[in-house]
């Protein structure tokens, strides 16, 4: 997968970007947020104003973006996070980006190997040690881990939040466990849904759970009061800042609308959310660290990668506890009917085909020019849209032993 995307993918979008003159300069996910606290803490400067933008895009891009040039890219880069942000970045803020770029790199890698051991930990699974040395290959050789790596996209960090999250959860840490989830909220999209689920089950039983909620809001409260002492009035500037990125971008499209369309992918999302509330309600007084709480858990990240507004590859890294418990529990699956089997070997092609057609490219790369090869550029994406729906209903036939 790592020398499918640094010999074909990558070619190709330098090739495609120099015939459109579109153009490329650090790429980097992290670039904005990087700017923007440093801008912010130095300097007292507004991270969400336009001119930090316009700052942001000449690094980002190697220019600022020309509306007059109809293939410049429409994504403006702005600065689309919760303030709170600067403080995880604060300790960089006075390295050159080259260095931070370089260091980041290799802490995501990090970072994400170590959500294997937390996920197997928060799921209750301990597989033989050859089997714990396949899984970390096969995540860190993911196309989702892959390109978040590449982008430097902040998706993996809040992963392994999350992961941390669920392992303290699960070993009776509720404190520390919210204080992760809270910090893990950098990106809304992809904690709350779990942080409305697990409000609920706290609230079920309150005399024992109330921690959690505890280290989740009272931490939440902190980053807001200390971004607003930052920067005073910030969340109204956050919101314009959300809005701002759906109307440059053409919308916000979950893969539901990319699949079907905006209508109907809304109408499925909202089904989706429904059934999900229902599980979530029916299993509220699971044990922490039962294999039911560990399923439902998993299914809320798949749902919420199914319904969140982007389709972005990268979150799909929260897919991980889903198919750590397909793996575990692939003889159960099948022998569940015909249904559980069909769904089960679907999902397996769905996540295999990646690495198949990235093979097939890479092979083919050693035989023929690079510029035949590259044409072939999209094959491993073609089954992107499809893995998290096939995750998803894969874990449903989990929840019913």
């Amino acid at each position: 997968m790592w020398c499918y995307v640094q010999r074909v993918l990558i070619p190709y979008q330098q090739a495609d970007a120099a015939r459109h003159d579109r153009p490329r300069g650090n790429l980097s996910d992290l670039y904005p947020r990087w700017l923007g606290a440093r801008e912010l803490l130095l300097r007292h400067r507004d991270p969400y104003g336009a001119q930090v933008t316009r700052e942001i895009q000449a690094g980002y891009y190697g220019r600022e973006l020309d509306p007059n040039r109809p293939n410049d890219p429409k994504d403006q880069q702005g600065f689309a996070y919760p303030v709170y942000v600067v403080f995880l970045l604060s300790p960089t803020i006075h390295l050159p980006f080259s260095a931070v770029q370089a260091g980041f790199f290799w802490l995501l890698a990090l970072l994400t190997a170590a959500t294997v051991p937390l996920w197997l930990r928060a799921i209750g699974w301990r597989p033989p040690r050859k089997v714990q040395v396949i899984l970390f290959a096969l995540t860190l050789g993911s196309f989702a881990v892959v390109q978040g790596i590449k982008l430097q996209q902040l998706s993996l960090l809040v992963s392994f939040l999350i992961a941390a999250a669920a392992a303290l959860l699960t070993s009776g840490y509720f404190v520390l466990a919210g204080i992760f989830l809270a910090i893990a909220s950098i990106k809304p999209q992809l904690t709350l849904p779990l942080a409305g689920w697990l409000t609920l089950w706290a609230l079920t039983g309150w005399p024992r759970r109330w921690r959690i909620l505890a280290g989740f809001y009272v931490t939440l409260g902190i980053l807001f009061a200390a971004g607003e002492y930052e920067l005073p009035g910030w969340i109204g500037r956050f919101r314009l800042a959300v809005a701002a990125y759906g109307d440059y971008t053409g919308g916000s499209r979950s893969l539901l609308d990319v699949l079907l369309t905006q209508s109907l992918g809304r109408i499925i999302a909202g089904v989706v959310i429904l059934v999900v509330v229902y599980v979530c309600w029916k299993k509220r007084m699971e044990h922490e660290d039962s294999a039911a709480f560990a399923i439902t858990l998993a299914l809320v990240l798949a749902a919420t990668v199914v319904i969140i507004p982007t389709f972005a590859p990268y979150n799909q890294v929260l897919l991980l506890p889903a198919t750590l418990l397909i793996v575990r529990h692939w003889s159960a699956l099948r022998q569940k009917g015909s249904a559980a089997r069909a769904v089960t070997f679907v999902a397996a092609g769905l996540l295999l085909w990646p690495w198949l057609a990235a093979f097939v490219l890479c092979v083919a790369f050693a035989a023929l020019p690079p510029n035949i090869v590259q044409q072939g550029w999209a094959m491993p994406l073609y089954t992107s849209l499809g893995i998290p729906l096939g995750v998803l209903a894969t874990l449903a036939f989990l929840l019913n032993p």
